[in-house]
This record gives structure tokens, C-alpha cells and sequence, in this order.
């Protein structure tokens, strides 16, 4: 047996324990099954894929279809200097 030490942030590692010991596991033997799948499978064995947007990439994302199907609530700019202009006044 050898020790692995991985520093965590400390929220994850919560986090990890009570989704673990739901299923009976402690973090070790969690990721030694990791470890031993990923040898098994030659790989990572899970899809890994961007996060999922936070809150405020959603409202941002939101508000630009708001935009596209309402431009008619939304102030907008014919070039770059105008904008700046309307901005510092």
C-alpha cells in the first residue's frame, strides 16, 4: 500500500463524503474504484463536458434572446464611439 495525498478544495471534499457514504464508500476506497476502473476501461471512465453555465451566464444568456425577439426595449449603438459617448456622459 502507498499513500496518495491530493489536496481538495475543502467544499468538494464535503461534498464528496455525504454522496459517498450514501453509498457506503469513504473517500479512499471511492477513488480506488476510480483508479481501478480507469485502468480497467484504459481511460477515464466518464464523459467529461463543460460545466454547466452559473447563474449569471444564464441571466446573461436569457437577456440576449430577450434582446433578439424585443430589440425595440434595448438602447442600441451604430459604431463604437457613439456608445462610449453615451457611456461617459
Amino acid at each position: 500500500m502507498t499513500t496518495l495525498n491530493i489536496p481538495i478544495d475543502e467544499k468538494v471534499e464535503k461534498e464528496a463524503e455525504e454522496l459517498f457514504s450514501d453509498f457506503g464508500l469513504d473517500i479512499p476506497t471511492a477513488v480506488n474504484i476510480f483508479l481501478r476502473q480507469s485502468i480497467r476501461e484504459n481511460c477515464i471512465p466518464f464523459n467529461i463536458e463543460r460545466e454547466v453555465p452559473n447563474a449569471d451566464t444564464i441571466a446573461a444568456m436569457r437577456e440576449a434572446e430577450d434582446m433578439k425577439k424585443h430589440p425595440e426595449k434595448y438602447k442600441g449603438y451604430h459604431d463604437v464611439d457613439e456608445m462610449m459617448k453615451d457611456l461617459l456622459a
